[in-house]
């Protein structure tokens, strides 16, 4: 299921999935499916969307130690850290990037983010396959993104669905029109316009804008990428987002905290 890559038509999400389903198979290989559903009985996951609909703009701080396109934002990551100055700053939820070969990630940043604090996780990386999905709960996760490019309409479909049955959240990313309207018919519940183009990298805020209207008011609606100011935070909760999904601004500030409450309009 997690080799068909037909949805995928840019030249670097597909070298990002194909990397993250080789680290996949490691990890398979580390941890037997029995020690994986103890795990997964073991936690018992948070509310991520409930904690997304606040009567201000909720905001997702992400860490990661560093970007494809950025380079190296940390040369001192600590997840429990960030996590401890996300949450003392008014986040409602942290996302955590797992991707080892793209953004220094790891699944075990979950772990230490988990144990630092009690806000909802977000399992920030290229799901493609269900064992991922187990995986996400059982270290500590309460959601986990779906990227509608990366996947098949029916392979959407269906990982939305478990991660239903697991008990977590998915946050479905779009970019375009034609990716809106797919993730609203698989019923995603929390659906993500990322606002960088992959292939140029340019960010285009007025993305919110235009697709806000094909999202149905029910749905969590999630502003990401290229926000960093309180103009920014601004725009997006006047275009109708509910929450923001803010990363390179927090790890770049001398002050994260401060930030994240700058952000929350």
């Amino acid at each position: 299921m997690g080799q068909n890559l037909a949805g995928v038509t840019d030249d670097l999400l597909r070298r990002l999935v194909l990397d993250a389903q080789m680290d996949l198979q490691r990890r398979r290989f580390l941890l037997g499916s029995d020690q994986l559903e103890l795990a997964v009985a073991a936690y018992t996951p948070k509310n991520f969307i409930g904690a997304l609909r606040k009567p201000n703009l909720a905001v997702i701080a992400e860490m990661k130690q560093r970007t494809p396109s950025m380079g190296v934002l940390s040369e001192d990551y600590r997840p429990a850290d960030l996590a401890h100055a996300y949450a003392d700053g008014g986040a409602a939820a942290i996302s955590v990037l797992t991707h080892m070969a793209g953004f220094g990630g790891r699944v075990e940043h979950i772990r230490m983010a988990r144990a630092a604090t009690q806000l909802p996780i977000l399992r920030k990386d290229f799901v493609t396959d269900p064992y991922e999905i187990a995986e996400s709960r059982a270290c500590g996760a309460d959601a986990v993104l779906l990227i509608v490019a990366a996947l098949e309409r029916a392979q959407l479909k269906d990982l939305i669905a478990l991660t239903r049955s697991r008990g977590i959240a998915a946050l479905v990313e779009v970019h375009d029109q034609a990716e809106t309207e797919a993730a609203v018919e698989a019923g995603a519940q929390v659906i993500g316009i990322n606002h960088r183009d992959l292939k140029t990298f340019s960010v285009d805020l007025g993305l919110t804008e235009r697709l806000r209207k094909l999202v149905p008011k029910e749905v969590v609606l999630v502003a990401e990428s290229g926000i960093h100011t309180a103009a920014d935070a601004r725009r997006m909760r006047e275009a109708g987002a509910d929450a923001i999904l803010v990363g390179e601004a927090l790890m770049r500030a001398g002050d994260p905290a401060a930030q994240i409450r700058e952000l929350a309009v």
